[in-house]
């Protein structure tokens, strides 16, 4: 089997004289959660629903779990029961409790997962009895993942996963990701929050008009890791700062000079905003 739960090489999709995705190039390995990340219209939902089989390309090569989602054939009920979408909205089974839902949809697989450990995964145990129109905006979420998951996928699509959450909210949805990729999932997510990005992503993938501009782990992108530490402190009743390559030996140096304690001190890097800001040429 290849290592390989996602391949695309040169992958081309056009609107008239538009490319919405412009010769794209990725590999997400199994296990992974891979981000791509990207300002409105770059190509991100595009590249998504192409993977996911309901968009047809105009060129390029794109396997899925080892098929071809615009070739599939005879293969497509059991290459659907694979994968696990979870879309930005969706208003079905409004009247059905949490749990009739959810049992109700595991019957549309061959190996569901248990629908009674679903409720309890995604945190649904105290609203399993509830109508699904009576959730909150989080509620609802995490039932959009239930629905996601219940089909027992190797490969989770997330498209704007939490947008709407509150911190908190968004935190317990994290902690849910990182608990499907602990069980062996794959997932691809596009978000807006960088900080989601950094928090949940192996790797994340920029794409602007349709090209990607780079992919790389968050700590890495856009040479993150070697840009200068800006060093601030209190000295002298005066706020000092510096640029370093060496922040570790200055922050030394400063410590020794001032006697061990050093008032207000704070190393910064530039954060994953900031680098991908720059990237897509927008000013914070």
């Amino acid at each position: 089997m290849s290592s390989s739960a996602i391949s695309i090489q040169g992958l081309t999709k056009n609107y008239g004289d538009f490319a919405a995705v412009d010769g794209i190039n990725l590999e997400v390995s199994y296990g992974e959660i891979f981000a791509i990340l990207g300002p409105n219209g770059a190509g991100k939902t595009t590249t998504v629903e192409i993977l996911e089989g309901y968009r047809d390309r105009d060129g390029g090569k794109v396997t899925v779990l080892g098929e071809d989602p615009g070739n599939l054939g005879e293969k497509t009920y059991s290459w659907r029961e694979r994968i696990g979408i979870v879309l930005q909205s969706t208003s079905d089974s409004e009247d059905l409790s949490v749990r009739e839902t959810i049992h109700h949809f595991a019957r549309y697989y061959s190996h569901p997962k248990d629908p009674e450990s679903v409720i309890a995964l995604t945190g649904l145990s105290e609203k399993a009895d509830a109508r699904v129109h009576t959730l909150s905006g989080g509620q609802r979420r995490r039932l959009d993942v239930a629905l996601g998951i219940i089909g027992s996928p190797e490969l989770l699509f997330l498209d704007e996963p939490t947008t709407g959450f509150d911190p908190e909210a968004r935190r317990a949805f994290w902690d849910l990701i990182r608990t499907l990729r602990k069980e062996g999932t794959t997932i691809l997510l596009t978000t807006h929050y960088l900080d989601e990005a950094e928090a949940l992503a192996d790797r994340v993938a920029v794409i602007v008009a349709g090209k990607i501009l780079e992919i790389s782990s968050p700590e890495t992108l856009g040479n993150r890791h070697l840009a200068q530490a800006r060093i601030t402190w209190l000295e002298g009743g005066q706020q000092r700062e510096l640029l370093s390559n060496n922040p570790t030996g200055e922050v030394a140096t400063i410590a020794a000079r001032m006697g061990g304690e050093i008032p207000e001190l704070q190393v910064i890097r530039p954060s994953l905003e900031d680098i991908y800001l720059t990237m897509i040429g927008e000013d914070r």
